[in-house]
């Protein structure tokens, strides 16, 4: 394919051979102008099948979120092609509510423009309240929420739409540590009940290998993937999380995750 024609499809349906929900061939990204580009990612090939939980990790700018707005049709890529074969829902690092609506009226915002019938909204946005665990509150202004609250509405805005894939983008770096992990167990087990595709964007090793069946890690110069890292973990809904962090197991993985990471920045 040439450079100056890339490709992204959308259809449903069709998943190709492996029957994959997001599929990148020998992507590449260049910025500024034709005579000086900057390649931000070049030659990365990557697949995600329904139910994983994919995590990008990698140092800053080697291109994680280049890869996740791509998907979501943010951008075009500059050479490859970008397959995305079920409906996407996007969660990003701030929750960018609506700070002048309420919490449900954030909500019904996004169910209008899915076409839900306004009869059905208060009752699905009560059904998405209680899913992130705020059952109750869709009178809430968006200002008397927490940190945490607010991005469990912003995961609840992008559920919204009854997405079969989630992307999210460092959802949880501007948390304190404590809020960070229990909605890291929420994100966790709501993937693992809905069977959600994930593909999730973040710095820390310890998030990586507590959500992900499958680490994808990344370096820069230009942005490209290094490494596959399995995490053979136990995933069903019943998984006690706290103790799993305390796991022999889970301390090796994310000791060698973090090491392969470093290996990347040096790259």
């Amino acid at each position: 394919m040439s450079p100056a024609a890339p490709a992204r499809s959308a259809a449903p349906g069709g998943a190709g051979a492996r029957g994959a929900d997001i599929e990148l061939v020998d992507v590449g990204v260049r910025y500024g102008s034709v005579k000086a580009p900057v390649v931000a990612v070049s030659g990365v090939s990557l697949s995600v099948e329904p139910g994983e939980f994919v995590v990008l990790v990698g140092p800053s700018g080697c291109g994680k979120t280049t890869l996740l707005r791509l998907v979501a049709g943010f951008e075009e890529p500059a050479t490859g092609t970008v397959a995305v074969r079920r409906k996407v829902g996007v969660v990003f690092q701030q929750p960018r509510l609506f700070p002048w609506r309420t919490v449900g009226g954030n909500l019904a915002f996004a169910l209008a423009r899915h076409g839900v019938a306004r009869a059905a909204r208060a009752a699905r946005i009560e059904e998405l309240l209680t899913l992130v665990g705020l059952p109750g509150m869709a009178d809430r202004r968006t200002w008397e929420l927490s940190g945490g609250q607010r991005q469990r509405v912003a995961i609840a805005r992008a559920l919204a739409a009854e997405p079969q894939v989630l992307l999210m983008d460092e959802p949880f770096a501007a948390l304190d540590a404590l809020t960070r992990e229990r909605l890291q167990e929420e994100v966790r087990t709501l993937a693992a009940t809905t069977g959600t595709t994930v593909l999730f964007v973040t710095h820390s090793a310890e998030e990586a290998v507590l959500l992900g069946s499958r680490v994808l890690v990344m370096a820069a110069g230009p942005g490209r993937v290094v490494a596959e890292v399995p995490v053979p973990l136990p995933r069903d809904p019943a998984t006690d999380v706290a103790s799993l962090r305390g796991d022999p197991a889970f301390a090796a993985l994310r000791a060698d995750l973090a090491a392969v990471t470093r290996e990347s920045a040096a790259a």
